[in-house]
């Protein structure tokens, strides 16, 4: 595989998960949240910066916490996002959520079975 694609894998796995860091953290600022609760969703998008980055170290291992957090996360937004909500929101914020993380996993999946195994 192209190391262009594996370029644009890290780029897009790590926009996303810069995106819901400040996010969240945007979030928490304008609906002036306690830190108590905001501090939770702050440590979630901590921890999809640090999924986004382990790809550099290891390409198998990456994509494949990637793909798990596309997957988890669509899921679990989708389970808990508030039924108030239209639909069309619901189903946007999901496919966010959890398509970039998935698509940037298949790509470091794809790659780290291409390269020749190291000596």
């Amino acid at each position: 595989m192209k190391e262009a694609w594996v370029r644009c894998a890290h780029i897009l796995a790590l926009l996303w998960a810069l995106f819901w860091m400040f996010f969240f953290i945007a979030e928490s600022a304008v609906w002036q949240t306690p830190l108590a609760f905001a501090l939770p969703w702050m440590g979630l998008g901590l921890i999809l910066v640090i999924v986004a980055l382990i790809p550099r170290q290891s390409e198998g291992i990456g994509g494949l916490l990637l793909m798990a957090a596309g997957l988890l996360g669509g899921l679990a937004y989708a389970l808990a996002s508030p039924l108030e909500l239209p639909l069309a929101s619901r189903m946007l914020t999901t496919l966010v959520f959890g398509v970039p993380p998935i698509a940037a996993g298949i790509l470091f999946l794809m790659h780290s079975r291409t390269r020749p195994a190291s000596v």
